[in-house]
């Protein structure tokens, strides 16, 4: 898969046209997530692609919309942007286009939009899409407007199929739910896989190994957390080694209450991992994040936490 960053570069480099020389399949969303529902769009768009011998491209925004427009009361997002990347990767599609969510993008109508990204950047022959996606500073494009211009510039449009679990549509808003009601099974069942945040081990403030319970700290990469509390989790290092741990994920309010972390004290392990990539499956919530009186309070509810979550994995 490749990655293009930008307008700027579609339009400039034309990479998917030069490649091709007869256009694209595409899709177009936020693919928070990327939860079974998202795959069976990608499934269309890679149906379609190989039926017409054309590359498959999604179309991704960094920042995703609501972000641009909500800031902080934007709802929290199941992966950052690696994340997406490597699990779009993970089911071969040919591009993926990431477009900055700016003033530029937002003030776009929805025709500039599609003749500068979908026709003149893309080259555009087949798009997958919801019929309920609106875009455009006017919010005049729809699902109508795309197939209205599609018969003049010559592209065709199809709406996305529906997934369902539970006779309810699956949706990156409803895996939010799961995992906020500590339904980790739906969680599974709605993204195909268990519930993982996979970030880089970076050193941290060593507190943990002062209390005796030494901790991974694992990069985030967002201000917003979809998780919050003390969870049993499962996690791979680099080598394949799964390991049993525990996490604290939050804002550490006994310590400093401010910036989102993720710590991982694994069981039996106290080997150097800085800079690796952890991989960690959530799989129980054992408590919420709260505030202690002071740190021996705090070492006594973490020893608690420990015994709790080898009991659950017994």
């Amino acid at each position: 898969m490749k990655l293009v960053r930008g307008l700027q570069n579609l339009i400039a480099q034309k990479v998917v046209a030069q490649q091709t020389h007869q256009g694209c399949v595409a899709t177009i969303g936020n693919f928070d997530g990327v939860h079974i529902g998202h795959q069976v769009i990608i499934e269309q768009v890679q149906e379609r692609a190989a039926k017409l011998g054309l590359p498959s491209v999604v179309v991704v925004f960094e920042p995703q919309p609501q972000e641009y427009f909500r800031a902080g009361a934007a709802p929290a997002r199941l992966m950052r942007f690696r994340e997406k990347l490597v699990a779009l990767r993970a089911l071969k599609i040919d591009y993926l286009l990431c477009l900055k969510f700016s003033d530029r993008l937002h003030e776009m109508s929805a025709l500039q939009f599609i003749d500068q990204v979908l026709v003149s950047g893309l080259n555009i022959k087949h798009l997958v899409i919801g019929d309920d996606f609106r875009f455009g500073n006017d919010r005049a494009g729809d699902f109508a407007l795309l197939s209205q211009v599609g018969n003049e510039c010559g592209y065709s449009v199809e709406n996305t199929r529906t997934v369902e679990i539970d006779s309810e549509r699956v949706s990156s808003t409803r895996v939010r739910n799961a995992l906020d009601g500590n339904d980790f099974d739906l969680a599974e069942r709605l993204l195909g896989h268990p519930y993982t945040i996979t970030g880089c081990i970076v050193h941290g403030r060593k507190l943990g190994r002062q209390l005796g319970v030494p901790t991974a700290n694992v990069s985030l990469g967002r201000k917003n957390l979809v998780l919050k509390g003390v969870y049993a989790v499962e996690a791979t290092l680099e080598s394949g080694v799964c390991l049993q741990g525990v996490a604290n994920i939050g804002v550490r309010p006994t310590v400093d209450g401010l910036q989102p972390s993720l710590e991982v004290h694994l069981f039996d392990f106290d080997d150097s991992i800085y800079g690796e990539h952890l991989q960690v499956v959530f799989k129980r919530r054992i408590r919420d994040e709260k505030k202690f009186s002071d740190i021996d309070a705090l070492k006594a509810q973490i020893l608690k936490d420990i015994e709790e979550t080898k009991t659950y994995f017994k």
